[in-house]
């Protein structure tokens, strides 16, 4: 996955200790996303915007808050995540790497 013409914000977003690591970008219609990695653990995320997160490299489950299904998400699968709810991620084995793109 590669984005061009893009406005990258070096400082990144770092999550439970380091484990999870985050940067935003600006696509050139003024889209926003992030991408970053996520090494094995669980984490869990609370969302104000729906989101889909792709998985770029690596493979993931998820749980969406209010659910107990633990679905899959092989690399080059996604997901979506709904606006003002959660998730609870879970990587195991290599980290993996993520594109998250804000639905308006």
């Amino acid at each position: 996955m590669q984005f061009e013409n893009v406005t990258a914000v070096a400082a990144g977003n770092v999550y439970f200790d380091g484990k999870v690591v985050s940067h935003a970008i600006v696509m050139p219609d003024g889209a926003k996303k992030t991408l970053g990695v996520i090494m094995p653990g669980s984490y869990h995320f609370g969302t104000e915007a729906a989101e889909i997160m792709e998985m770029a490299k690596g493979a993931c489950s998820y749980v969406l808050d209010g659910s107990e299904k633990s679905i899959a998400v092989p690399e080059g699968s996604w997901f979506e995540v709904p606006a003002n709810s959660g998730f609870t991620i879970t990587v195991e084995g290599n980290p993996c790497h993520y594109v998250c793109s804000f639905i308006a």
